[in-house]
């Protein structure tokens, strides 16, 4: 029996998950931060934490591994692979990958080999593989690189669209009320001064406003919302676009809390705009694995095993996003 590891290494949390080839879950592992570009030491530590437990409780070993599969957050560039190389390699797996971390999002949202992922969580990104097996990701290096959005992003839209209506400088809007109780301020004036004042940073939590605020009717919700999706939409349409599968069948994965806890159903026909006009073929995917499992498939298909319907199916049962054990 060969055994495949497939790991997801993220900004908050890093998941390692070992099965067997017909996907039944051998081990499960978690750690912290996983990203190098936080810190490569904790990113480390927090990948050999999670991967010591997953193996302990399969009663494994490196040598038992017959693929592993490692997605990590921030392995963007050659410069990003120098680092992780040498830090995957001294794991002591003999046969192993490394990719980022929007691959395996996109590979346990798709039972097809190739496809887009959009993802819309602390930040944006976008990546595709087509038929032939060319990859392009767009996105993923902030708002000066030309992305916008994203949980943080969002949360400074919020807070602006208030600071904006307080000045006279933009039209009244709900979020006002929403986000003086929920940072507990009496007024958007003591908000102002105080944050300038202490230097606070935005947080991230306002991005959750903007749901209620949009199915209420809020003007300036729907449109910071509408913004999101059509920059989306523009991302996934450019990489569609250069990889030439405007003719192809595939799946458009989505993944991130943006998009797929809540504030979705005001975004999604705005990246639809974009994208369907010119790839009929496309079709929008929530994300319902966690990405783990992505990992485990590729790490399957790099050894060799094309996955049968029934591991999808059971990969899709036990490693469902609100099934998983690990946090």
């Amino acid at each position: 029996m060969n055994y495949y590891l497939g790991v997801d290494g993220g900004g908050s949390k890093t998941n390692a998950v070992i099965t067997d080839e017909t996907g039944c879950i051998a081990g499960v592992g978690s750690g912290g931060c996983g990203n190098h570009q936080t810190s490569r030491h904790d990113a480390e530590k927090s990948i050999r934490t999670a991967i010591e437990e997953a193996m302990q409780q399969a009663g494994l070993d490196a040598s038992d591994i017959a693929n592993a599969m490692f997605g990590l957050a921030g392995a963007d560039r050659e410069v990003d692979f120098r680092i992780l190389r040498p830090m995957i390699g001294s794991l002591g797996f003999a046969t192993y990958d490394i990719v980022c971390d929007t691959v395996i999002g996109l590979r346990a949202g798709t039972r097809q080999p190739y496809g887009v992922v959009s993802i819309c969580g602390t930040g944006t990104n976008c990546f595709g593989v087509n038929s032939r097996g060319d990859t392009l990701q767009i996105g993923g290096f902030g708002y000066t690189y030309g992305d916008f959005g994203g949980g943080t992003g969002l949360a400074i839209e919020v807070f602006r669209t208030v600071i904006r209506a307080w000045e006279g400088r933009g039209e009244p809007t709900q979020l006002t009320e929403t986000v003086l109780s929920a940072l507990d301020y009496p007024s958007v004036e003591r908000l102002f001064h105080d944050f300038l004042d202490r230097e606070i940073s935005i947080p991230y939590d306002l991005t959750k406003l903007l749901q209620p605020a949009a199915d209420e009717g809020d003007a300036c919700a729907q449109r910071i919302l509408r913004r999101q999706g059509i920059e989306l939409g523009k991302a996934a349409a450019a990489v569609i676009e250069r990889l030439g599968m405007g003719s192809d069948s595939f799946d458009l994965v989505l993944v991130g809390s943006v998009l797929t806890r809540g504030s979705g159903r005001h975004i999604l026909p705005h990246i639809e705009n974009q994208v369907f006009p010119f790839a009929a073929g496309c079709r929008l995917q929530t994300l319902t694995m966690e990405p783990v499992a992505g990992a485990v498939i590729l790490a399957m298909e790099r050894n060799g095993l094309q996955p049968e319907a029934s591991v999808y199916d059971r990969l899709g049962k036990l490693l469902g996003i609100k099934e998983l054990s690990v946090t």
